[in-house]
């Protein structure tokens, strides 16, 4: 049962990013140049593909041979990718949320209008910054030998940390929390600033007596649904991702590591069906691509009932 439900969360997650990349590396190549969204959500496409096989890969692993796990540079490797296309995936999600609240959002502060007018370099400035955060992160590891003294615990049948170890463990999980503050903090303040921009522009139209919802209010509200419901998804993801750690920290021999390896797949599949139905472009193409494998899957259906009519003759 629970191989079936990671292969079946892995296989729809895949599926979907490969859907977002593969619609806008085709608009790429079919205009020979590429628009500054569609680039970020090829990368977050990729970024999300490439997590899903660590986390698909982890929990196979799991399953199939848990003392596999008793190898120091195995634990020391999964780490490291985990944490990467983790990162990578949080950073390219937040980057989307920075887009939309400058290309949406409406002020007319100076710092806001600077900001707006070099969107592309607030997005590299970012990356940026969130890659020295990831830097910093495993130069805090380093110092904090936190993998080797499980292996040990591992490979000595320990069942109990010492003291000195809790507070290691302690410490690495913070820093591993401040990692995702900051993109958390972005989306948070970006969904926060929307919304005053969303209330602006309604008393605008409330001054000049219009009753009807505007377009620049239909893409406000749209634009919000898809930033609360990354924050939702990104907050029930932290905490599940600190669980696993904690768990795999402290009970490394567990085996209810494995089922919360499946949660870590929820965010990473559902955010990007969100992102699939909130853009009208993948939306469109996603139902014209069902309704095909449909017709196609009743035609398959009508052969077989054809070909085994002959049969029966």
């Amino acid at each position: 049962m629970y191989m079936i439900l990671v292969t079946a969360g892995f296989t729809t997650g895949i599926l979907g990013n490969m859907f977002i990349g593969l619609i806008n590396c085709s608009d790429w190549v079919k205009n020979q140049k590429i628009t500054f969204v569609n680039f970020i959500l090829i990368c977050l496409a990729v970024s999300r593909i490439s997590s899903l096989l660590v986390v698909f890969t982890d929990a196979v692993i799991l399953q199939v041979d848990p003392h596999a796990y008793h190898s120091y540079s195995l634990i020391q490797c999964s780490d490291i990718l985990w944490v990467v296309t983790d990162q990578l995936s949080t950073w390219f999600a937040t980057c989307l949320s920075i887009f939309y609240f400058l290309k949406i959002a409406h002020f007319s502060h100076p710092l806001f209008l600077w900001l707006k007018w070099r969107m592309r370099i607030v997005v590299v400035v970012f990356l940026v910054f969130s890659l020295f955060l990831l830097i910093f992160y495993f130069l805090l590891l380093e110092t904090l030998p936190i993998l080797r003294e499980i292996h040990m615990i591992i490979e000595s049948n320990l069942t109990l940390f010492p003291d000195t170890t809790k507070a290691i463990a302690v410490k690495s999980l913070i820093a591993f929390d401040l990692m995702y503050l900051v993109p958390f903090l972005v989306s948070l303040a970006s969904l926060f600033l929307l919304f005053l921009s969303l209330v602006k522009h309604s008393r605008n139209l409330n001054l000049i007596s219009t009753s009807f919802e505007d377009s620049r209010t239909k893409v406000h509200k749209k634009a919000m649904k898809m930033l609360l419901s990354f924050l939702i998804l990104f907050m029930l993801h932290i905490f599940f991702m600190q669980l696993a750690r904690w768990l795999f920290i402290f009970f490394p021999t567990s085996r209810s590591t494995n089922f919360v390896l499946i949660t870590l797949i929820i965010f990473p599949l559902s955010h990007s069906f969100i992102l699939i139905l909130g853009n009208s472009k993948l939306r469109h193409t996603a139902l014209r691509a069902l309704q095909h494998a449909k017709s196609q899957l009743q035609e398959m259906i009508l052969s077989f009932h054809r070909f085994s009519g002959i049969f029966t003759k």
